[in-house]
């Protein structure tokens, strides 16, 4: 079956606001370990297709591959390490479903997929009460940003970070990033503490500022008026939607995270709309904050 969290959306047809469930440390815990199993399943995939002949002729120096094993070798240690926190309560790997078909698709997405590891912990922060799981979730979190921005810069040749500081997920908007790429699960894995979203398309990833952009989400009902919200950081830009359309904001810088709220409070589950989407804006070593 469909990996277990409160569904209250088929196929992108949603209602315009969703009712939340307690967040509670286990279930986190057991939200963070589902991560970390998508991001094993993800590595030791990759690198188990790939030799490092398939990287040098990708276009990639030999020592990459080397590197990729690193980070998968560290991801198989984060998900010991969480199996055993929760004991009985861990759920167990699901089926996945990632895409890639070269070394060049793969590498990408475990970019990304890191990228989203380190918000999402970030994200889980806030709700996490037991000190010590918090120290486990930053030492985690930590790792993945740094896996990342290898990725980024020493790999892909864009920039390392994404500015001065790293960006929150919260956990039901990381969630509807990583549901995409999980097929199937085990009926034994227990329901996670999460809203699953309508998912979000946009029309342009990678769009500049000040240009128009269209918002695809099919919605049931839907208040009015919605806004996007752009997560960059721990900033949080609000923009008008019209006929799905929207406007880039400027000032933002590397990966950005938008979703449809509705309202201009906090995102999180009391006014989601529909899940996120990641769009990027990326710099180069000449690049300056823009004057606010």
């Amino acid at each position: 079956m469909f990996p277990k969290a409160l569904l209250v959306a088929v196929v992108g047809i949603a209602s315009a606001v969703v009712a939340a469930p307690t967040f509670n440390d286990k279930g986190l815990l057991q939200f963070a370990l589902t991560l970390e199993n998508l991001e094993n399943a993800l590595l030791s995939g990759g690198l188990g297709k790939y030799s490092t002949s398939d990287f040098v002729n990708a276009g990639y120096p030999a020592w990459v591959r080397g590197r990729f094993q690193q980070i998968a070798d560290n991801e198989a240690k984060h998900v010991a390490l969480l199996k055993s926190e929760l004991g009985s309560d861990a759920p167990a790997a699901c089926t996945y479903n990632f895409g890639y078909n070269d070394v060049k698709s793969f590498v990408n997405l475990a970019g990304k997929i890191e990228t989203i590891g380190a918000s999402t912990y970030l994200g889980l922060a806030r709700h996490i009460n037991d000190t010590s799981l918090l120290n486990v979730g930053a030492a985690i979190a930590a790792t993945e940003s740094r896996q990342a921005g290898w990725i980024t810069s020493s790999v892909l040749k864009k920039q390392p970070w994404d500015g001065a500081l790293e960006t929150p997920l919260p956990p039901s908007a990381a969630w509807s990033l990583i549901r995409n790429y999980i097929s199937d699960c085990p009926d034994t894995n227990p329901d996670l503490p999460l809203v699953t979203l309508p998912g979000l398309k946009v029309s342009d990833s990678t769009p500049t500022p000040g240009s128009t952009i269209t918002l695809t989400v099919t919605l049931k009902s839907a208040k009015s008026p919605l806004y996007a919200v752009w997560l960059d950081g721990v900033s949080e830009t609000y923009t008008d939607i019209t006929d799905s359309k929207t406007t880039v904001p400027h000032g933002l810088s590397g990966t950005v995270y938008v979703g449809v709220v509705s309202s201009k409070d906090h995102p999180d589950r009391d006014n989601f709309v529909t899940g996120f989407a990641v769009v990027d804006f990326p710099f180069d070593s000449s690049a300056r904050p823009e004057a606010s």
